[in-house]
């Protein structure tokens, strides 16, 4: 963590990250299916990255000031 960054930041930033490394995900699980090649293990991948995003959302939603949570 960067000694400037925040907690809130740091998760803002999780939340951020995350949302990119779904984005590059999914794109790589549609070139994988459009060249029909298996992509088993990317949907696996993307499925992992969708569920810890889940999870970085909900810490930002208990963190954030004035949101319920």
């Amino acid at each position: 963590m960067n000694p400037e960054e925040t907690e809130l930041d740091m998760l803002r930033r999780h939340v951020r990250q995350g949302a990119g490394h779904i984005a590059k995900q999914r794109a790589l699980v549609a070139k994988l299916k459009a060249d029909g090649l298996s992509c088993e293990e990317a949907q696996a991948l993307l499925a992992t990255f969708e569920d810890l995003q889940r999870q970085h959302q909900e810490h930002l939603a208990r963190a954030e000031p004035g949101l319920p949570g």
